[in-house]
């Protein structure tokens, strides 16, 4: 394998029709889950990839199951909790979300994934409802879950997300990262959600501690803020994690910063490489920074310089913002590669809308 991702995925019920959730008559099913959606993105570019996780004995697993398999990702070590539920949300149509009762809803744990490739600017919130609250997902342990098949690849993805679940995944996200003999390169989404750590103090604390044991971390720069209080930039989030070899700050519309070091931060061969964002017409913020890390590992795993991992991720977010949904169809190899050879005042000038990954004379310049 590539790439192992582990996590909880949903079934996803998206409305038929704008409106509140109290008023939508029907929904459509869909899929979402941070890591499933990562390996989703990996192997529609190309790359082996296996997902790791526990669903219930219903439907809605099965469908899940069903549809990952699909799109190109090895779900063979999905494994069926005959006890607990498979976790299912609800969310009305819109490009930045909140879920009700979850504090400010202008805070960072509104943005559904959204990398810094296009800013909200206003758009309409909508609601989010979660139903994951003692799901399959949320039993996974190191005692129960196959540990050398979640290392078997070149690189292992996780997520805060899955820390937040119960103390069972904290546990095993702490195994996971643990030094060791042959390990693979750890990627770490921070993904922080204030509303799964809610009455949790030790939240920042817990991200934190993960997130220094790994190789390569996402984070944006408002997830910095809200868990840790750093403000300051990326300058000042990279002193605060100077052990990642790689660590990749998400800046909102300013772009993407990415310290690139041999695990001790500056002074020891440090390079800084920053990517403006793109300018994307956008449908839906849902499952972008997902994309974003799907990008960047492809790249990365092809061996690609920092800049292009950078531009790729961005190619990758702007195929999920321009669709409704977590899932989108990525730019073919040969035109993101192209998009991702343009100089910079080339680059600086394009902008995505809708079906830019489909024709690539939608791709427009000013």
């Amino acid at each position: 394998m590539d790439v192992v991702t582990l996590g909880e995925s949903m079934v996803t019920f998206l409305p038929s029709r704008p409106g509140r959730l109290a008023d939508v008559p029907s929904f459509d099913r869909g899929i979402g889950g941070a890591e499933s959606n990562v390996a989703c993105g990996l192997a529609a570019a190309g790359h082996a990839v296996k997902w790791v996780s526990r669903i219930g004995s219903d439907g809605f697993g099965q469908h899940l199951v069903e549809r990952i398999a699909a799109l190109g990702v090895d779900t063979s070590a999905v494994q069926v909790d005959p006890a607990r539920p498979t976790g299912i949300y609800f969310r009305t149509a819109g490009e930045r979300a909140f879920t009700p009762g979850a504090g400010d809803p202008h805070g960072p744990d509104v943005i559904e994934g959204a990398d810094g490739a296009a800013e909200a600017g206003g758009a309409p919130l909508s609601e989010v409802v979660y139903y994951r609250a003692g799901s399959a997902a949320s039993a996974m342990s190191s005692a129960n879950m196959p540990g050398d098949e979640i290392r078997s690849g070149r690189v292992l993805h996780l997520s805060g997300i899955t820390a937040a679940l119960s103390d069972d995944c904290l546990g095993l996200l702490r195994d996971l990262t643990s030094p060791r003999a042959r390990r693979p390169l750890v990627s770490f989404d921070v993904n922080y959600r204030v509303d799964l750590w809610r009455d949790r103090p030790e939240a920042g604390a817990t991200l934190l501690g993960l997130a220094r044991r790994s190789d390569l971390v996402f984070v944006g720069s408002d997830e910095a803020e809200a868990a840790w209080g750093v403000t300051g930039g990326p300058t000042a989030i990279r002193a605060l994690l100077p052990e990642p070899r790689l660590l990749v700050v998400k800046d909102g519309g300013r772009g993407v910063t990415v310290f690139e070091g041999e695990g001790e931060g500056e002074g020891q061969g440090e390079s800084v490489t920053h990517v403006p964002a793109l300018r994307v017409d956008v449908v839906a913020h849902v499952g972008a920074g997902d994309a974003f890390a799907a990008g960047f590992l492809s790249a990365t795993l092809r061996g690609l310089p920092v800049r292009d991992r950078i531009r790729h991720g961005h190619l990758m977010a702007a195929a999920a913002l321009t669709v409704p949904g977590d899932l989108a169809a990525p730019p073919a190899r040969g035109h993101a590669d192209r998009l991702v050879a343009l100089d910079d005042d080339a680059w600086g000038t394009l902008r995505l809308g809708p079906g830019w990954t489909r024709a690539p004379e939608e791709v427009r310049t000013p």
